[in-house]
């Protein structure tokens, strides 16, 4: 199977080389390009929590990094944990995947009681963590220190819808992404294309963009997870 990957990199490597390992002939075409905003993370902090592996990608450069590596880090998902580590925090705590279980984890906890936490985001955010954090009496304020830049369509990819059969599949890892992939798709004039391929989603709320522009053949991970997501995939044939 053909399958197309547009994250960003290096997530997008990481996922290739994943499906390639499986037998998959794998196009990486980035949609979006992370770029790191500069911003005032210094404060008396009781801890960080992260949604994103991008959100510690250059968080070394921050003059405030090295007060920050010392506080424990509350991420979402194995991958942003694993990108935390790497970062240089030591103390990482994971939740099972999505903002619903990162709320439960950082209540259990007891997090924010020696001070609000420090949440480290992208400009553009599919949920309110915030809001659910003041709704269950934990104190957290806001720094976005990245941006994703929408990328278009590369003319080898336009060609290539335009020829049917050169792309089967379509990995989609964030609401974004997908609604980036649905506006590009259109401009380039190849939407009826790239919507009658097949679409595999991390999550409904990353299928739903899909869904409402008519895609047909549209799967979801059990879990919002990349390894649950590249399982739904056939096994190549050897």
């Amino acid at each position: 199977m053909r399958v197309l990957v547009t994250r960003p990199q290096p997530q997008g490597k990481h996922s290739a080389d994943a499906l390639a390992a499986l037998g998959h002939d794998v196009w990486e075409v980035p949609l979006m390009r992370v770029e790191p905003v500069d911003a005032d993370v210094s404060g008396s902090w009781g801890g960080v929590i992260i949604t994103s592996a991008n959100a510690v990608a250059d968080l070394g450069d921050n003059p405030a990094f090295g007060s920050l590596r010392a506080l424990p880090v509350f991420a979402v998902g194995r991958r942003s944990g694993e990108a935390a580590r790497a970062a240089g925090f030591s103390e990482v705590i994971t939740a099972a995947g999505d903002v619903g279980d990162l709320v439960k984890l950082l209540r259990a906890r007891g997090a924010g009681a020696k001070g609000p936490l420090l949440y480290l985001a992208g400009e553009d955010r599919a949920a309110d963590l915030i809001g659910a954090l003041v709704a269950n009496g934990i104190a957290a304020e806001l720094r976005v220190v990245y941006r994703a830049v929408t990328l278009p369509f590369p003319e080898e990819l336009v060609a290539a819808f335009e020829a049917g059969g050169d792309v089967q599949a379509v990995l989609h890892f964030s609401r974004r992404s997908a609604e980036n992939y649905l506006a590009e798709a259109h401009t380039a004039g190849v939407a009826e294309q790239a919507i009658a391929v097949r679409h595999y989603c991390l999550s409904a709320q990353v299928a739903e963009p899909l869904v409402n522009a008519g895609a047909r053949r549209v799967a979801v991970a059990p879990r919002p997870e990349e390894a649950a997501l590249i399982e739904l995939l056939p096994l190549a044939p050897h």
